[in-house]
């Protein structure tokens, strides 16, 4: 008897966010609004960039792929979501809940590293031509971004990002939990499977810090490095003009690297206490739902080059030209 409550159960129960019905019918919505707005909003970027030649370049490559990233974290969280708000059944395979968090730990690590490459990217773009006028024909840019060099970036982030969620899951999911099968969250992840355990998960933590180290905060500090080299160069700009819309270019990635990192350092840098659960769930429900839907807005919506893409396009559909 004692060795089997010491084993890992066949199926686990997901506690979701609530269990007042009102409040399930509103998150039903309200998840349900956020997957639709993610994956349209997803696909229309990957669209445009891939129809327009104009839009042929590093930066929206590796916003092509940052969409991709964004549309499979919310398929492989959120449907599973939605139908665990509305049915008493809130239970979830063995196998179903590995793929889930490889998924999760695979795309968490891969989209670090390319926001990281993103940030490079402008760097390149703005450091290297010293002057403003340079910067608009920027051959020296085209001489480091590409389209070999960019394909090596993506690959090397979708690489780091499989081996270091085949890192992090083999062990969680070996831990013995005690017969204990009801995981307070919403999805399978690795820091309310740490609390499920009833052996000692240090060893499990180090790991998860060193990953965290390695990956999320050189990723981190490369971008900072990046954007403070990026803020310099801006400064000696004497054009006001130029100078706003290279902030403002800037402001849209930073804004969401800040989002991103901040949510994934508190998650997986910080040491884990049960006084922390609910706040584990709003902190997860930012990169894993919210974030995703937000990025085709803050990082293209807002920009010119690609609203003249999505008009003309528009145009050719409706008028057929």
């Amino acid at each position: 008897m004692e060795q089997s409550n010491q084993s890992t159960p066949a199926r686990f129960i997901l506690l979701g966010l609530s269990n007042v019905p009102p409040l399930q019918f509103i998150c039903f919505f309200v998840f349900f609004l956020i997957y639709t707005i993610t994956v349209l909003g997803n696909i229309l970027l990957i669209t445009v960039v891939t129809m327009t030649p104009s839009l042929h370049t590093p930066m929206y490559f590796f916003l092509s792929n940052l969409s991709v990233i964004d549309i499979t974290f919310s398929c492989t969280i959120v449907p599973k979501i939605l139908v665990n708000t509305l049915s008493t059944d809130k239970s979830i395979s063995f196998v179903e809940c590995a793929i889930q968090m490889y998924i999760h730990l695979v795309l968490g690590a891969t989209e670090s590293i390319l926001l990281a490459a993103m940030a490079y990217d402008r760097f390149v773009a703005i450091c290297r031509p010293l002057h403003y006028k340079a910067i608009m024909k920027p051959l020296h840019y085209k001489s480091i971004m590409n389209i070999r060099f960019c394909i090596y970036l993506v690959a090397m982030s979708w690489s780091v990002g499989f081996m270091n969620a085949f890192i992090l899951v083999l062990p969680t999911l070996n831990l013995p939990f005690c017969g204990s099968k009801h995981v307070n969250h919403f999805f399978c992840e690795i820091p309310p499977f740490l609390l499920m355990s009833c052996v000692d998960t240090q060893l499990n933590e180090i790991i998860i810090y060193i990953s965290a180290t390695i990956i999320v905060m050189s990723a981190f500090f490369l971008t900072l490095i990046s954007y403070v080299y990026i803020v310099m160069t801006i400064l000696k700009i004497h054009s006001i003009k130029g100078r706003h819309s290279l902030f403002s270019t800037c402001a849209s990635h930073l804004l969401v690297v800040t989002l991103y990192y901040g949510t994934i350092m508190f998650m997986y840098v910080r040491p884990h206490s049960t006084n922390y659960r609910t706040m584990d769930k709003i902190v997860s429900l930012l990169y894993t739902a919210v974030t995703p839907m937000l990025n085709p807005f803050i990082y293209s919506m807002r920009n010119k080059d690609v609203i003249g893409s999505i008009n003309s396009l528009h145009k050719q559909v409706c008028f057929g030209h």
